[in-house]
């Protein structure tokens, strides 16, 4: 028998039914998808060893891109699409953070405030990157959101993840960065802020944006253009990273940050009465990993602040790497570098190293001979939920 150990559906259990039946309707149906992970509610199947006999219950999963639980089949398949696409050169990391001055618009307006964060980050590192007194080359690169810091709260920032170098305007030839540096961050600060605050009159122009509770004075115009000024008089954080070493340094930072949920199992620690531990890194101490403790109400609404809208793309793709044109334009990059495509085997290696504590994946072999494999028997139906109704009595997965 393993180990039981804290997940964030234990968390949440420990609430009852009537608190998340009060919640709205996003982060209600987070927390009960959570709660139903891999547990009968879903439904699953009995796995039987073709050597020993040996059998094992194995639930279904949520499948909500918010749960911890979730996110390993996701992640090891993007991942190894990924790997056929990365080229020779030296990759860059390049962040994109709101002030904190923003956060209270953006919860009260993710769609409308995330997508101009995607929006406005892409087109200034397009246009930097494109100007001759910079790199002069037409870049591609792909970003992912999150919203969340080490101790859950509101901090939203892009993540991207750029190709040291681009192609000429006229696609004749690979223009490289300098090595060990990409784009002047405070050129990309002041864009990035510009542009930003330009789009937010815009959106409040077009009636986009709403203003509750302590943003209701932001309706008038002339107290939301006051705000904007002091918007503009902030230092907007941008920065870059050192370049990766290679294609498999890539693909373990695309593995680790790709998937990520606002916190993961395997940094809960203890669950006391109504209290909650977790460890987080103090990044203001030198990384140093501390212990908060947090009422599980709070913990709960603070992770509750990153439920995304419904159908909200977190992860997007710009320039060379658009969707409509991947393909053919990394083939011309190859052509012009003489690279063959990134091995499989990159991916492979990356995925077997990653840490899988909290995305438990069904064995193959089986885990009482070692020898057979794993057959599925027998379809066990669900017991709980098609309506999404709260009961936190669902049995957990048998791990026996």
């Amino acid at each position: 028998m393993t180990e039981q150990k804290l997940e964030l559906a234990d968390v949440f259990r420990s609430l009852g039914a009537a608190f998340a039946a009060s919640l709205p309707a996003a982060p209600r149906r987070v927390v009960q998808d959570i709660v139903a992970c891999r547990t009968a509610a879903l439904g699953g199947h009995l796995d039987q060893c073709d050597q020993c006999g040996y059998r094992q219950i194995a639930y279904n999963s949520c499948r909500n891109r918010h749960c911890p639980k979730c996110q390993a089949a996701a992640r090891a398949e993007w991942t190894t699409a990924r790997a056929a696409e990365l080229l020779p050169v030296e990759y860059y990391h390049v962040v994109f953070t709101l002030p904190a001055q923003l956060s209270a618009l953006a919860l009260q307006n993710k769609r409308v405030i995330y997508d101009l964060l995607f929006r406005v980050a892409a087109e200034t590192l397009l246009k930097i990157a494109a100007d001759p007194q910079h790199l002069g080359a037409k870049i591609g690169f792909f970003t992912v959101l999150h919203t969340w810091g080490q101790t859950l709260q509101h901090h939203p920032h892009l993540h991207c993840v750029v190709p040291g170098g681009g192609l000429s305007a006229d696609n004749s030839r690979w223009i490289a960065c300098r090595p060990g540096f990409f784009l002047p961050v405070k050129v990309l600060s002041r864009l990035f802020r510009g542009k930003f605050i330009a789009y937010l009159r815009e959106a409040r122009e077009q009636h986009q944006l709403t203003y509750a509770g302590e943003l209701s004075s932001l309706a008038e115009a002339g107290e939301f253009n006051c705000w904007l000024g002091e918007l503009r008089q902030l230092e907007w954080v941008v920065y870059a990273k050192p370049p990766f070493g290679g294609p498999q340094q890539v693909l373990k930072y695309l593995a680790r940050y790709t998937h990520r949920v606002a916190i993961s199992n395997r940094r809960l620690l203890e669950l006391h009465g109504d209290r909650v531990s977790f460890s987080y890194k103090d990044y203001a101490a030198g990384n140093l990993r501390k212990t908060m403790t947090l009422e599980v109400r709070e913990f709960t609404r603070r992770f509750l602040l990153h439920v995304l809208p419904r159908g909200f793309v977190r992860m997007r793709y710009y320039g060379l790497l658009a969707n409509c044109c991947r393909a053919e334009k990394l083939e011309l990059c190859r052509r012009l570098l003489s690279a063959d495509k990134t091995e499989q085997e990159s991916a492979n290696e990356v995925l077997k190293d990653s840490d899988q504590s909290d995305h438990p994946v069904a064995p193959i072999k089986c885990p009482n001979c070692g020898q057979g494999k794993m057959v599925i028997i027998e379809q066990i139906a669900a017991v709980g939920r098609p309506d999404r109704s709260m009961a936190f009595s669902y049995p957990a997965a048998d791990t026996s």
